[in-house]
């Protein structure tokens, strides 16, 4: 996974929330993968945070062994700020809880590269497709 961005050095570390139009939302430029065989492809917009994004990966993990490689393309870049429940209105914004990555409908989350059989990878990949909040598809690719 990608790493968090350093908001130590940004001007405002906590963001408006986007509007989050998803049906304007598309992405036409990530529609293959760029080095490998599999791939999970998003095929709604939405949000996914970091607990997903890690369940996603283990259950890729635990299925495929240490031997297949796995790159994600997408990184947790966004803040969402939340204020504590018995708190009153005012005395400003709410502290970061927790990051999560705005996904497209097209972009490309995990690409896959793995020797075993397409039967066991396309069970492994189901698994992990049960984990995301969003539709998402698997992509095969033949070079």
């Amino acid at each position: 996974m990608k790493a968090l961005p350093n908001i130590s050095k940004w001007k405002f570390k906590k963001l408006h929330k986007p509007d989050f139009n998803f049906s304007k939302l598309c992405d036409h430029k990530f529609f293959l993968p760029s080095y490998s065989e599999y791939a999970i492809r998003a095929i709604e917009p939405g949000k996914i945070n970091y607990k997903q994004l890690e369940s996603c990966r283990r259950a890729l993990r635990r299925g495929l062994g240490k031997i297949a490689e796995i790159k994600f393309c997408i990184a947790l870049s966004f803040p969402l700020s939340k204020k504590p429940v018995a708190s009153r209105m005012g005395k400003g914004k709410g502290g970061i809880v927790f990051w999560i990555a705005v996904v497209r409908a097209g972009k490309i989350i995990v690409e896959i590269n793995s020797s075993m059989p397409i039967e066991h990878i396309n069970v492994v990949l189901k698994k992990a497709l049960s984990k995301l909040p969003i539709k998402t598809e698997i992509l095969k690719i033949y070079f």
